[in-house]
């Protein structure tokens, strides 16, 4: 068995083992951190915000971003808006390059982003649902971070859908 087979055993069993947990929770409230806890530990993140689109006001919320409270955002604003626009995952290196980038939400917090990734969450009749965005990870989102998101996104859009709010 190779390294690279044996890293990828590790990381499907524990997957396997998250999605058991994620079952097991009683709606959003009790899910959301599972995976943002278990989002940002995969890939080296510090922070994980998920999204839920509501699209009655058209608007963005999150009940969980680490270490702040509910944020609510247009959704056609940010980085995550335009992600959502164009339906497609986005990796920004260096925040501070991109007009997109919402500056005023680091202020409220006290945190400082430095780069991100976000992808949209799509439910099974591919409408967009939410995003699910990781921020500041130690020298840059890679190709393989994108991979994982897209695969993630995906593993986890029937419980942002369908689970209680």
């Amino acid at each position: 068995m190779t390294k690279g087979r044996y890293m990828d055993d590790v990381i499907y069993a524990d997957l396997a083992s998250f999605g058991k947990k994620l079952l097991n929770t009683t709606g959003l409230e009790e899910g959301l951190p599972l995976i943002s806890t278990y989002t940002s530990r995969i890939i080296n993140a510090q922070r994980c915000s998920i999204f839920v689109y509501d699209k009655q006001t058209n608007e963005l919320w999150t009940t969980l971003a680490d270490g702040i409270e509910r944020i609510v955002i247009d959704a056609d604003k940010g980085i995550v808006g335009r992600s959502l626009e164009m339906e497609e995952l986005i990796v920004e290196n260096d925040v501070s390059r991109s007009s997109y980038f919402l500056g005023d939400i680091d202020k409220k917090s006290g945190f400082v982003t430095k780069n991100l990734i976000v992808t949209p969450i799509f439910n099974e009749d591919k409408k967009v649902i939410g995003a699910l965005e990781l921020l500041n990870k130690e020298g840059g989102f890679t190709k393989q971070d994108e991979k994982f998101m897209r695969f993630f996104a995906n593993f986890i859009s029937s419980f942002i859908d369908l689970a209680p709010r």
